[in-house]
């Protein structure tokens, strides 16, 4: 790994020595852990532990209790999780200190652990050690910093499949029959020469195998933006009208009285937003100033932000006000026009005082008042944002743009082949593209890795993780 300094860490990924760091927030909780690991860190701790004898008979998976102690002046009553090489996350000995919550607690104990040779972990360091000893593959890794940013169950129970291994699983079942066809090529070339046959009067050997890899491939690449979107989730936005319930539908949805709500036209100046879940796919959701012609310089402000907003949008959910009656399908009509290139959903709202017109198409009714009809609006949201992505895969998928991009290298390299030996080309000009596509998969799980990519990689991840 590379020797990349770190001043203010005083340590680079690949050095050895032990490290401490916070896994969970200094706040005001219950408990504070502080995660340890390195070789001899058991050994390490002991003189700042009141109990020090049993700490370092203790068996792995075992949780001793006793003080932290700095110059021999209790600092914290702690219970310390021990866990012996290699049965341990990162492969290391390391422990996991519970202290008690705030900001002091957790603070004072890692500040003692300094001052005994503990260095500051990295972002990420534990699981780049956990992988670099072999615990772990890049996309468990990978899984771990998704789980603890999943905006949904849906999105974390996505994360958990691989960071139970099925992604891994796939990726490696792929690369063997990939293995598989460059060994009957080199066998083919090898016994080729010794019989003075030319290569480009055989068939391509191996290609089921190749023509079955791709078919797997073709397959996970469709599960990335369904993956995406249950990850990372979609914008909706809330437009229409002053007046035509759009703070209320906003309040409705985010089950809190966050928008104003007020007969007064003109009362939202600028848009307000808030994270909801929807049948497990992430929403940020926005409410957005009514449209209209304004003189007011600051509502004109708000209406201008809206407009910008819906350009981002990858739902609008037009709000019509039903107490006005079907002139209103007018207005739908010349905004739905207008932004034609986006998924719009027209809700016919106050459907408890005004029934909507039969025939309206693409439309839901609701009462953002009483909630009816709020479970069809859930239902066809749903529909309209995965239309293009589709439901997540059952198991194999891919959860991050990294592996999408070795993937469509993978795809690419293996067409390129197919279409190689079709056009007549030799297995051994078409062997290069086989190594292309074999080594992009071997990145995806770290079998093939750069000491730069993979820095880069786990320096986005949490300190603690």
């Amino acid at each position: 790994m590379t020797n990349r300094f770190n001043e203010e860490n005083q340590g680079f990924y690949g050095d050895c020595r032990p490290i401490a760091a916070c896994a969970t927030a200094l706040a005001e909780t219950a408990l504070s852990l502080i995660r340890v690991s390195g070789v001899k860190s058991i050994e390490l701790l002991a003189p700042c532990f009141s109990r020090p004898a049993a700490l370092l008979n203790a068996a792995g998976n075992t949780i001793v209790h006793g003080w932290i102690l700095d110059d021999g002046k209790q600092i914290d009553e702690v219970l310390i999780s021990v866990y012996r090489a290699p049965k341990s996350y990162t492969g290391e000995d390391g422990m996991d200190i519970s202290c008690h919550g705030g900001l002091a607690a957790g603070r004072a104990v890692l500040q003692t652990l300094q001052k005994h040779d503990f260095r500051q972990a990295l972002p990420g360091e534990f699981s780049f050690r956990a992988f670099m000893n072999g615990k772990i593959d890049l996309t468990r890794a990978e899984a771990v910093m998704e789980i603890v940013s999943a905006k949904s169950d849906t999105g974390r129970g996505r994360a958990v499949t691989r960071l139970s291994g099925a992604l891994e699983q796939e990726i490696r079942q792929i690369n063997a029959l990939l293995l598989n066809s460059l060994a009957e090529i080199e066998l083919l070339l090898d016994y080729s020469e010794l019989d003075g046959v030319s290569a480009e009067d055989e068939a391509l050997p191996g290609r089921k195998h190749i023509e079955e890899a791709l078919a797997r491939l073709r397959v996970l690449e469709r599960t990335y933006q369904a993956e995406k979107l249950y990850r990372d989730g979609a914008l909706v936005v809330i437009a229409g009208k002053p007046n035509a319930g759009k703070s209320s539908l906003f309040n409705l949805l985010l089950r809190e009285e966050r928008a104003i709500i007020s007969e007064i036209p003109g009362t939202t100046r600028d848009w307000i937003e808030g994270w909801i879940s929807i049948e497990g796919i992430p929403v940020r959701l926005a409410d957005t100033a009514g449209l209209r012609e304004s003189v007011d310089i600051v509502e004109k402000l708000g209406i201008e932000r809206s407009f910008g907003l819906l350009e981002k949008a990858d739902l609008i959910l037009l709000t019509l006000d039903g107490s006005q009656g079907a002139p209103v399908l007018d207005e739908a009509d010349i905004f739905t026009k207008h932004w034609h290139t986006k998924p719009v959903l027209i809700i016919w709202n106050k459907s408890d005082i005004a029934t909507p017109p039969e025939n309206m198409g693409h439309f839901c009714a609701l009462s953002a008042k009483t909630g009816d009809g709020l479970n069809s609006l859930y239902t066809k949201i749903t529909g309209l944002l995965t239309a293009k992505t589709g439901a997540p895969a059952e198991r194999a998928a891919l959860g991050s743009a990294r592996q999408k991009e070795l993937i469509d290298t993978a795809l690419s390299s293996l067409e390129n082949a197919l279409a190689a030996h079709d056009s007549g080309l030799s297995a051994d000009l078409i062997a290069p593209n086989l190594h292309e596509a074999f080594n992009s998969l071997g990145e995806i799980t770290g079998d093939v890795s750069n000491a730069d990519i993979l820095e880069t990689m786990f320096s986005r991840f949490c300190v603690g993780k």
